[in-house]
């Protein structure tokens, strides 16, 4: 059997795996798996969860992912540190602060057995009435954005979390929100280098080891496809950003493009566009996804030599970052939480709060 399924990163529906879950994920070879609050109960039933899936792993671990920003987007909400919003905390123009913040997340995270942040935003609050990024943006300029991207990807890394930039090519600037919406970006190619760009292009030169794909419709790049779904997009990520490893997808269940395409047709689309992973809220869509990449390849509408660069990929970073793979220990697993490090940063952003002038 082909392990194309390294290339599909699925949700699972509870706090336990499913029989038919579990079999999905070892039977092919699923290269990860994305965890969200309805998954979580607390540290330890969360470790015992990832470890039952890294049981099921072929040569490498799988990923097991969650977005874990800070602020508003974090999904486990009780133990792990609730670190205030990033825009608030870059008001303190310490880059130190934000590497500071990310290296607790990701000790945090990997004391669970997550290996895989999606995180940082790269997007700039270019537009103040956007909603879906808001908060979770460094700032309103690309300066201020730059800055914090490269500290909080090497909060991550060094610290065994894998980081993903998102979402390109900016969503700072849109009104809708694409979980429920496709999102118009009428803005300029010229000012989308300019300005957009620029957090992508120092995420890449940060070697942050994923991109992620907005649903995004940006008529300078593509006026026909939305960018998860556009080889121009994905040739223009590659191009201006200069990043050579894994770019990724956002939820092909969100409504922007589940509304708009069929989930065996949005799978094929994004892998010829350009996609190295395609992204799955629950495993149902994700086999209909990985049957139509097959069936595609049969078909000769993807061609395999395309989907072995993409493996490669995958391989890559999984080799860098999870070859030294061992389960979690359990009982160890409440002694990575309240850390004094953690506690220092958040009393230090009160009493700024509390002292700062109305």
């Amino acid at each position: 059997m082909d392990n194309f399924g390294q290339l599909i990163i699925t949700g699972i529906e509870g706090v336990a795996l499913t029989a038919e879950e579990a079999t999905f994920i070892k039977d092919e070879k699923i290269g990860g798996v994305i965890l969200f609050a309805h998954n979580y109960t607390d540290p330890a039933q969360l470790a015992e969860l990832v470890n039952n899936i890294q049981k099921l792993r072929d040569e490498y671990p799988l990923f097991i992912a969650v977005d874990h920003e800070g602020g508003r987007v974090i999904r486990f909400k009780s133990h792990f540190t609730q670190f205030p919003p990033m825009l608030e905390l870059s008001k303190s123009g310490s880059p130190k602060l934000i590497y500071e913040v990310h290296e607790i997340m990701a000790k945090e995270l990997a004391a669970c057995g997550i290996n895989l942040s999606f995180s940082p935003c790269c997007d700039i609050l270019t537009n103040p009435d956007n909603k879906v990024i808001g908060d979770r943006a460094f700032g309103d300029n690309a300066e201020d954005v730059e800055k914090n991207i490269s500290a909080a990807i090497r909060g991550l890394q060094t610290n065994g979390i894998i980081s993903c930039a998102k979402h390109f090519p900016g969503h700072g600037g849109t009104t809708k929100d694409s979980h429920f919406d496709l999102p118009l970006v009428k803005t300029s190619l010229e000012e989308i280098k300019a300005i957009e760009l620029q957090p992508f292009i120092k995420a890449s030169k940060s070697r942050v080891e994923m991109m992620m794909m907005a649903h995004l419709m940006v008529d300078a790049i593509d006026h026909e496809l939305p960018t998860t779904l556009s080889a121009k997009a994905y040739n223009f990520l590659r191009q201006e950003t200069k990043f050579s490893k894994i770019v990724i997808t956002d939820d092909l269940e969100m409504k922007a493009i589940a509304d708009r395409y069929s989930i065996e047709e949005s799978a094929v689309m994004a892998m010829k566009a350009g996609a190295d992973i395609l992204l799955y809220r629950f495993s149902a869509d994700a086999m209909k996804a990985l049957a139509a990449v097959r069936e595609a390849v049969k078909t000769k509408a993807i061609k395999k030599d395309n989907l072995i660069e993409k493996l490669q990929r995958v391989e890559n970073c999984k080799k860098e970052y999870l070859s030294t793979y061992q389960q979690v220990y359990i009982p160890k697993v409440g002694t990575a939480f309240n850390s004094p490090a953690a506690k220092k940063i958040l009393d230090q952003y009160k009493q700024a709060q509390t002292t700062r002038p109305v």
